[in-house]
Parts: C-alpha cells; structure tokens; sequence
C-alpha cells in the first residue's frame, strides 16, 4: 500500500510540474478556460491509470494526451454547433493592471492575445492542432502526425493551411499578433477618450479601414449579438455608446489592455483590441452576462 501510495504521490508532483503547460496548451487549442481546465483533469485520470515507467519524456507524453483530449473535443464542438453564424469571442483572461493572477500569467507566458484565438476557431480541429503544436509550442511534426493520425508531411500542410489563414487576416505567423504593450495602452485609452467624448472623426482616425467589431451579447441587455465591419460602423456603434463608456475601467485581456465597463457595480461588457501598426484591427467584445460571472468579472 505505501508502495502504490507513494508512486501516486511521484505521479501527482510531476504532474504538477507540468500543469501550467498543460494548461497553457489547452486553452490555445480550445479558446475556453473552462474546457482547458477540463482537458488537463482528464490527463490527470489518464496519468493516474497508465504505467509510464518507461516514458522518458513525461512532459512531452502529456502535451500528447492533452492535445488528443482537445482534439477530440473540438471534433465534438464542430458536430454540435448548430448555427455557424452565431458570434462567438474565446474566453478571455482577465486581470486588474495591478493584480494579475500568478496562475493565469503562465498560462499566457507565451500569449499573442485574444485575437490569435479568434483565428484559431475558424480552423478546422485538425488544422487547429498542427498549428498550436508545432507553431506555438515548437512539436516536431512526427509527434504532430502521430497524434492525428497523419504522416508528418500531411501535419505540415495542415500547419501551412492554418498560416494561410493569419495571412488572410495581414499576419504570417503567432508573433505577429504580438505588440507592444506600452503603444497598445495609447491606442486603447486613446480610444476610450473618443468614445467618451463622441469623437466620431477621433474614433475614424484610430480604427483601421478595414476593422471588424464582433459582439457576443448572449440574452443580455446589450444584445442582440452582432459583428461590424469598418471604420465607420464601428465608429458609429462607439459614438451610441459614449454614455456608457464613462464607466470603463482599465484592465489586462489576455496580457493586454482592454476595458471593462461596469455601472452600479454591475459588469456590462468586457472590450479586448487588437491593435497593429497603431490602428485598432479588430474590436472583441463580451456582453453577456452569464459568461461575464462565470469569466469572473466582476467591480
């Protein structure tokens, strides 16, 4: 009994070691916390019940378990989903500018921001897997193709496909949706003071030509759910809601600055954007107040 109490205690501490990873990985193949926290617990069961004396990599064995685990559930997600026009904005995580949450900064020790996810669900779960493995976390594409069920050259093309996708949307690669935090905060606050003010030719002047606004209002006052296209309509949508934005509040979204607004103590709606070549590409916003509770947000 000690014997196995013991191996069980190895198991556990190792794996710990391993969690943030873990979990990092899950929630960029995934876009949902929740979910991500899921496919880490199932590695877990699966760790527990499996003899890995022999395994001499336990770090990359997990990543493997974990990266099938999702795989599956994005397979399950894709039969599931009924109206593929619904708007849907990944989960976010979300901290104050002073008190970021340890556990969470790990798992974006490596973040490219909200928007990279965005792209990332509109890839096929194959695609989605090459890419993250190989791309994010550096997998060689035989482990890829093994864990798909494909050779290395086909794990390839399936990397190759989802690049052409950020190239579709003006990037080539992850880092590419990287910034620098110090211009982004300027263009968000900057923003921000537009609205405030119902600048509309100031709001013109940070929005790209081009910009996209994706609202995900779920049955929440700030409905219904819609997505925008262009300075303009952007510009306009922000001007009709200069009231409200004299409650936003600063806060990081996935590591980057973002907005929330919150009026009589209640959150309304959480803003992430991206910003690239100092024009605001793209505008994310939560409104639903089911997913606002269950990210957390709260005054």
């Amino acid at each position: 009994m000690n014997d196995m109490d013991d191996g069980a205690s190895w198991a556990a501490r190792d794996f710990e070691t391993h969690r943030d990873h873990l979990r990092a990985v899950a929630y960029r193949m995934l876009g949902s916390l929740s979910e991500a926290d899921d496919a880490v617990q199932e590695a877990w069961l699966r760790l527990a019940r499996s003899d890995t004396s022999e395994v001499q990599n336990l770090r990359g064995w997990l990543t493997t378990v974990v990266a099938r685990v999702c795989l599956d559930m994005l397979r399950s997600r894709a039969t599931r989903r009924e109206d593929p026009l619904d708007v849907h904005v990944p989960d976010p995580i979300v901290s104050t500018l002073s008190n970021a949450d340890p556990e969470q900064e790990a798992v974006l020790s490596d973040s490219v921001g909200l928007a990279l996810l965005v792209v990332l669900d509109t890839l096929t779960p194959a695609e989605r897997l090459a890419f993250v493995l190989h791309d994010i976390f550096a997998v060689p594409f035989e482990e890829v193709g093994s864990i798909i069920d494909r050779s290395p050259s086909a794990a390839k093309q399936l990397a190759s496909r989802a690049r052409a996708r950020l190239r579709g949307t003006g990037s080539t690669s992850a880092s590419a949706f990287m910034v620098d935090q110090r211009k982004h905060r300027e263009v968000v606050d900057a923003f921000l003071a537009a609205s405030r003010a119902g600048d509309f030719e100031g709001l013109l002047a940070l929005l790209d030509p081009d910009v996209v606004l994706r609202a995900d209002a779920g049955a929440g006052p700030m409905g219904p759910s819609r997505i925008l296209h262009g300075a303009a309509a952007v510009a306009g949508q922000a001007k009709r809601y200069a009231e409200l934005a004299r409650f936003a509040r600063p806060v990081l979204v996935n590591g980057l600055a973002g907005v929330v607004v919150i009026r009589d103590g209640q959150p309304l709606s959480l803003l992430s954007v991206h910003v690239r070549d100092g024009k605001i590409v793209e505008l994310d916003i939560i409104a639903d107040p089911e997913r606002l509770q269950r990210l957390g947000v709260t005054a």
